[in-house]
């Protein structure tokens, strides 16, 4: 799929991009290419590839999970204005 210079001002406005007079033939080339490498890769043959979220066959590393300060749970709900069943209650900001 070749784009022109029209191709470029349509989608220059509907990103609301300033693009210079200049520069619309070098771009509609580089996005012709583009979608060209899209195509070419929309034919590939892909039955059978599980799916990556990652391109590297990785776990993070995670810090163990322990606690690291003292529960005072009970003493902030003990200062707190209010309380109903271990929450805290608050004025309605949002109607």
């Amino acid at each position: 799929m070749a784009l022109d210079r029209t191709d470029v001002d349509k989608i220059a406005h509907l990103a609301r991009l300033a693009v210079p007079e200049q520069t619309k033939d070098r771009l509609a080339n580089d996005l012709s290419k583009i979608l060209a490498l899209m195509e070419q890769m929309g034919t590939v043959d892909t039955a059978g590839v599980e799916p990556m979220a990652h391109p590297l066959h990785m776990t993070q590393r995670l810090r163990p999970d322990q606690a690291s300060e003292v529960d005072q749970r009970a003493h902030f709900q003990a200062i707190a204005p209010q309380t109903e069943n271990g929450l805290y209650l608050v004025p309605k900001v949002i109607e």
